[in-house]
């Protein structure tokens, strides 16, 4: 699947003005997007400014942080605001099952 959101967006979330990691960050804004798919439990909606602004966000935060693990500094594998971004369009489960 190819990102939705335009790779020109990311670069300005980043200011990055060269053609370099064009790929690299088009698979993370692919990884970003089917994140956030399988967090809120519905699929991508391009248009959506929230759910483009999470995307941009966290695409952008794995491209700056590569490695799984950082020595001597505390990293989480969201940033701060992503799941505030998303968590109103999170489907909600509660494990209740309607009996007919």
């Amino acid at each position: 699947m190819a990102a939705r959101t335009p790779i020109t967006l990311l670069k300005s979330q980043l200011n990055m003005d060269h053609d370099l990691d064009d790929t690299l960050l088009a698979h993370k804004l692919d990884a970003a997007e089917i994140w956030i798919g399988n967090y809120t439990g519905t699929p991508f909606v391009t248009g959506n400014a929230a759910l483009t602004e999470a995307a941009l966000q966290l695409a952008s935060y794995w491209y700056e942080q590569r490695e799984a693990a950082s020595f001597g500094m505390t990293t989480a594998p969201v940033p701060f605001g992503v799941r505030d971004l998303l968590d109103s369009y999170r489907e909600q489960v509660t494990g209740y099952v309607a009996t007919a």
